[in-house]
């Protein structure tokens, strides 16, 4: 259930360009290149686009594919989980579940304790550090 509404221009207006294009068109930034990539700051990442409280710093690890990698959300109803089977790949589109912006992916190789890795793009992503 999506519960934020915006028109095309309003998420236009509030975003970067490059951020639109991976939020809104499931884009993927180039590896090694995003703002959380290699960030190690205790706080909660939030959804670039809603502010919903997606995932906690003590969840981060280094997986080495250049994206910020978790290997759980904040809670299970934050995120949504979709199919995707663009780029001749099948794999599972990870969306925040408050407005639909595009996050990234989640794949079966993580640690435990849940043997997830959500890898996400650091453009769908605000760092709210504890102070």
């Amino acid at each position: 259930m999506v519960g934020v509404k915006k028109s095309d221009s309003e998420w236009r207006e509030q975003l970067s360009a490059d951020e639109y294009r991976i939020c809104r068109e499931k884009g993927t930034e180039p590896a090694f290149t995003g703002k959380y990539w290699d960030t190690k700051a205790d706080g909660i990442y939030r959804c670039r686009c809603c502010g919903e409280a997606l995932f906690g710093s003590d969840t981060k690890y280094d997986s080495g594919s250049g994206w910020p990698s978790f290997y759980e959300p904040t809670a299970e109803d934050r995120v949504a989980e979709h199919r995707d089977s663009s780029h001749g790949m099948v794999r599972t589109e990870v969306t925040c579940k408050r407005c639909g912006s595009h996050l990234g992916h989640v794949f079966p190789d993580g640690p435990q304790p849940t043997g997830l890795r959500y890898c996400i793009n650091s453009a769908s992503l605000a760092l709210d550090e504890k102070s």
